[in-house]
């Protein structure tokens, strides 16, 4: 019996045959694009007969085929074949009918996976890790933001009613809000995400959201895009809306992706823990994060909008430094002692793709893992040199990833060629666009 039979046995039993399954596949904006099948057909995904054109693997943020890309029509856009991706058929419980959800990959005609998914580019770079004899540990944090429902997709966001301007850790908030985060909450547990803990930003109507450690470093990432859809459903279904945009707020912190990481060796054992300082292989590996944070920041930080919170006073790490416990650094050590001893990583916007931020982080970790880097003095040492901050500057960075060996090196010089291509099409479309704020201020000035 084909895996999935057996899933979608155990589905049904459970719920009954759904009236349609969202098939989704993540593209490299970690937009969920896919089909819809009738529930009565799902053994097509075993047959052979779901497909997509590979080219879904990599448009623009607009949806459209970037030509300098080499991928899509000029190549004749061949198809791929949908396979689902084990354990990721659950119910969509904030959609009115019975509908069922699957994480798909597509497949070549060779059997593989294709070389274009930004989750193969994960699995790829755990397996490096295996290769070397360890093993990744990961537990992401999500910011969001919930506003009020607008007419227009270019009205601005509005916090909720009686939002206060600065919300920060206000447990009256969380219960003002408890309806709505009941039921994030209560959705993410049939899910079977792991769900930490919730707490109440900074920002008015902004929230964190915390997930438990693992080493199936997929599944982590997969549970970072499938929280990201539920709760862009939940908040809907309470007439509400909600955004993980990086910067969606001028005068309110952005929304960030935090990565806590950790590596086990062989027989499972913590290779950072350290009774006497941090420990020279965590200290390697921020020493990795911190080389490799200029060349990757066309990841951690995808749009046109990312860069918001790059500019001074943006509330967000903004430059390649690192401290044991010091949230103004762009790698934190909250724990160097025990199984629990890690790094974090808070360059990422909540934007992310996540297996692709995933994978550089995890690379710029292993980078200085496997050469021994050593990292420099940290941002509380009186002695620090305090290094040049990220660019805020899109095509900056879009310029130093398609230029990059490491970037190459963790991601294939055809994908990393591919996403640059991506990104300086939107950067392009971005650029050529006239604001309002121009024709406020020029139109009649001249």
């Amino acid at each position: 019996m084909h895996p999935f039979e057996k899933e979608l046995a155990d589905y049904v039993a459970e719920h009954g045959v759904p009236d349609r399954i969202e098939l989704m596949v993540s593209d490299m904006n970690s937009v969920m694009r896919g089909k819809w099948l009738a529930g009565k057909d799902a053994l097509k995904l075993i047959t052979g007969e779901a497909r997509l054109p590979l080219s879904t693997y990599a448009p623009n943020i607009f949806g459209e085929e970037v030509e300098a890309s080499g991928i899509g029509s000029q190549i004749g856009d061949p198809d791929g074949e949908l396979t689902p991706i084990a354990g990721t058929l659950d119910r969509v419980f904030w959609t009115e009918g019975h509908v069922a959800q699957l994480l798909c990959e597509m497949v070549e005609s060779d059997g593989a996976v294709s070389a274009l998914s930004p989750r193969q580019m994960l699995a790829n770079m755990v397996d490096k890790f295996h290769a070397e004899g360890l093993k990744p540990v990961v537990a992401s944090e999500l910011e969001f933001y919930i506003y009020q429902s607008r007419d227009r997709a270019d009205e601005a966001p509005q916090p909720p009613e009686d939002s206060p301007v600065a919300q920060n850790y206000d447990l009256d908030v969380l219960d003002r809000h408890s309806a709505l985060l009941d039921d994030i909450e209560a959705t993410s547990k049939k899910l079977e995400l792991p769900v930490d803990a919730m707490i109440a930003e900074y920002g008015p109507g902004q929230f964190e959201i915390n997930f438990h450690h693992t080493d199936d470093i997929l599944s982590a990432a997969d549970t970072a895009l499938i929280f990201r859809r539920l709760v862009h459903g939940v908040a809907v279904s309470h007439g509400m809306e909600a955004t993980f945009m990086a910067k969606p707020y001028t005068d309110h912190p952005g929304n960030g992706m935090h990565l806590h990481a950790s590596v086990l060796d062989e027989k499972g054992e913590n290779i950072f823990n350290s009774d006497d300082g941090v420990h020279p292989r965590l200290g390697h590996a921020v020493a990795g994060s911190l080389a490799t944070m200029r060349e990757l920041q066309a990841i951690f930080a995808p749009h046109y909008n990312s860069y918001r919170r790059f500019h001074p006073g943006s509330f967000s790490p903004t430059a390649p430094n690192w401290a044991a416990d010091d949230r103004r650094a762009g790698i934190r050590l909250p724990q160097i002692t025990g199984p629990a001893a890690r790094m974090e990583h808070r360059i990422c916007g909540a934007d992310v793709n996540p297996y692709l931020a995933f994978a550089a982080i995890l690379g710029g970790m292993l980078h200085g893992l496997s050469n021994k880097l050593e990292p420099p003095l940290p941002l509380d040492d009186t002695d620090a040199v305090e290094p040049d901050s990220l660019t805020h500057d899109w095509t900056s960075a879009i310029e130093a990833f398609a230029s990059s060996d490491i970037a190459a090196d963790i991601f294939g010089k055809t994908y990393r060629d591919i996403y640059a291509a991506v990104r300086r099409d939107e950067q392009e479309q971005f650029s050529s666009v006239i604001t309002p704020m121009e024709y406020q201020t020029y139109l009649n000035r001249f």
